[in-house]
């Protein structure tokens, strides 16, 4: 599955209103607490991937993100499957794997046709939005969706973010 992603920064009363006025539906709210781990055989920072451990909402999920694919968002493989999150945690620290780094946030999920828009309440960091779609194919058509809706929101594309959360604390 290819993850096709942008994010930047916003304020969330303004974004909250634009979206109710295009008829985005609110999804929910969750909790999350991603805990980043480096690998004992490559750096993860070098080679621009990231896996982590997510608690959400009292569930844990193991991802492993791959090298983005393009130079202007955060689009990349991603794989994510339920897991036991304190045995997984035991198996990364046996096999070698380094805890690196810890975020803490607050989700606000909306969607809108097949985009999911997340506003993230980031502990150190402040405010955001992310746009996603998962996709099969043409990830260059999909990017230029996500960018075409983030400019219904007064986001231009020179504001996009393509660090991760982890790397902005780092």
């Amino acid at each position: 599955m290819i993850e096709v992603e942008v994010k930047a920064r916003a304020d969330h009363r303004k974004i909250k209103k634009l979206l109710e006025g295009m008829g985005a539906q609110a999804i929910g709210i969750e909790k999350h607490h991603d805990t980043y781990y480096n690998a004992p055989h490559r750096d993860f920072a070098k080679t621009d991937e990231a896996l982590r451990i997510r608690l959400r909402n009292g569930e844990a999920v193991l991802t492993y993100k791959g090298k983005k694919l393009d130079s202007v968002s955060k689009t990349r493989n991603e794989f994510e499957t339920p897991v036991d999150g304190e045995n997984a945690r035991s198996i990364l620290l046996e096999l070698g794997f380094v805890e690196t780094a810890v975020v803490k946030k607050t989700r606000e999920v909306f969607e809108f046709d097949d985009l999911t828009i997340d506003l993230d309440s980031v502990d150190g960091l402040g405010e955001f939005i992310e746009v996603e779609i998962v996709a099969d194919s043409d990830v260059d058509h999909h990017r230029a969706r996500l960018f075409g809706f983030l400019a219904k929101l007064g986001i231009r594309e020179d504001e996009s973010i393509r660090r991760s959360y982890m790397e902005l604390l780092m």
